[in-house]
């Protein structure tokens, strides 16, 4: 069950990273199940992970207050604005743009109402 574990982790950990350069993936969500996955099955990978310069801090923000950094939240809001507006530029379907309106509202919602770390 550990490697399982351990392929998961490198996964999100992977398509996490993708997520820096492309709107469309979530990062910060991805690393935090990383780290979760590290954590069931490898000591070693998680204390690397959350010692991490770059994801360390974040990790460590939302274990401790369920916390997310101010510059974080502005790449995701940033980040969820490029895709509606892309889905409008595309001319989506009126029934798309309404529940992808809705659900990245309530996405956005949830991501200001947590704290700042």
């Amino acid at each position: 069950m550990r490697i399982i574990w351990i392929i998961f982790g490198f996964f999100a950990l992977g398509v996490g990273l993708i997520g820096i350069f492309l709107p469309l993936i979530p990062t910060v969500p991805l690393v935090l199940l990383a780290a979760f996955c590290f954590a069931k099955s490898s000591e070693r990978l998680h204390s690397w992970l959350i010692t991490h310069r770059t994801f360390g801090p974040m990790i460590t923000d939302w274990n401790e207050n369920g916390a997310i950094r101010p510059n974080a939240k502005k790449m995701a809001t940033v980040s969820i604005a490029t895709v509606f507006l892309i889905s409008i530029y595309l001319d989506l379907p009126i029934h798309v743009l309404v529940i992808q309106g809705i659900t990245l509202t309530c996405v956005m919602v949830f991501i200001w109402s947590r704290p700042n770390s």
